[in-house]
């Protein structure tokens, strides 16, 4: 009967532990996410593509056109290429750090309900071996 408490305490306490860890680091990267989410531009989802100022993307699209190019645009509708192209990488940046936000958070709420659930049963277990020792 002893050797099946001490498998119980040993599994109870590994269960906390493991709780802790995954607490602390989801909590980490939740932080990221809340850093990333108020400045999206600059997260870690954005793109790979150079969106910083207009000039540089104007530079960009010009040499992707070529010299044979039957349209070339002008500045305005190159304007609304940029705004659009930055428009999207906010947005899928705002969708990546949205997401990580809630999965994150739903794992942390598990690892406190699985931490709060064991420690209790360790405690109990605890009370029991003192009473009938």
């Amino acid at each position: 009967m002893e050797r099946k408490q001490r498998i119980a305490v040993t599994y109870g306490y590994a269960v906390c532990l493991v709780a802790i860890i995954t607490f602390l680091i989801t909590l980490a990267s939740l932080v990221t996410s809340m850093i990333d989410m108020s400045d999206p531009f600059h997260s870690r989802y954005q793109s790979k593509e150079n969106l910083a100022s207009f000039e540089n993307y104007k530079i960009k699209a010009m040499e992707a056109i070529s010299k044979d190019a039957a349209y070339i645009p002008d500045d305005v509708a190159l304007r609304k290429m940029y705004d659009a192209a930055k428009e999207e990488v906010i947005l899928t940046a705002k969708h990546g750090t949205r997401r990580n936000m809630i999965v994150n958070g739903m794992i942390l709420f598990l690892s406190i309900i699985l931490f709060i659930v064991h420690w209790r049963w360790m405690q109990k277990i605890q009370k029991g071996q003192l009473i009938s020792s």
